[in-house]
């Protein structure tokens, strides 16, 4: 039987256990809730039933710009998109940080950069992060129709600021390649890389 979405978790609760849950493939996806930048009230488990991408983003970030500058990560957000596959797109810079960006700003930001996700939301408080550990950004998380995590970790093997993403190979496309094919995950967890997450 298919595992549902948990129930959102409190903060406490979910610094307590959310690690070894959202961290481990096969494990339920914690359910959050966020305002995306448009203003519209979203939740993860809106999105039961399909394929479902978390990235980590900071605009201020190296790794992020080389993804964005190469125009790899858009790439990536329009043809998954366009294959029903929701992206999600979250900065959890913390409010408190200088590198925090409104929604307004991410808005503007991502409209700069031609992306296409179909959700672009700001945790200003890092909560969302903080529950799914995330540690870099980029950082990225399957998670199948089930709600279940099936891969966690970096965005491609290149693992440099500087690199050719295109190039490389990359751990979300062949994840969601081989799930869509009715295949397991060939590898289903990467350590991430990339700048610390801004808490």
């Amino acid at each position: 039987m298919p595992l549902p979405f948990l129930r959102p978790f409190t903060l406490a609760a979910a610094l307590c256990t959310a690690t070894a849950l959202a961290q481990t493939p096969g494990q339920a996806a914690p359910d959050f809730a966020l305002t995306d930048t448009a203003g519209k009230a979203v939740k993860l488990s809106d999105y039961r039933g399909k394929y479902v991408v978390l990235e980590w983003t900071n605009p201020d970030c190296p790794f992020v710009r080389n993804q964005y500058n190469k125009r790899s990560m858009q790439a990536q957000q329009k043809r998954w998109t366009g294959q029903d596959v929701v992206w999600v797109t979250i900065n959890s810079t913390n409010r408190i940080h200088p590198e925090f960006k409104t929604p307004a700003a991410m808005a503007s930001w991502m409209k700069a950069q031609e992306g296409a996700p179909a959700v672009l939301t700001v945790d200003g408080e890092s909560a969302v992060a903080r529950t799914y550990g995330v540690k870099t950004t980029p950082e990225m998380y399957v998670i199948d129709p089930a709600g279940k995590v099936v891969y966690a970790g970096a965005i491609d093997d290149g693992r440099s600021a500087r690199h050719d993403p295109i190039a490389a190979h990359n751990f979300v496309q062949a994840a969601l390649t081989q799930v869509k094919a009715g295949q397991p995950v060939a590898q289903p967890s990467s350590a991430p890389y990339g700048c610390s997450l801004k808490y």
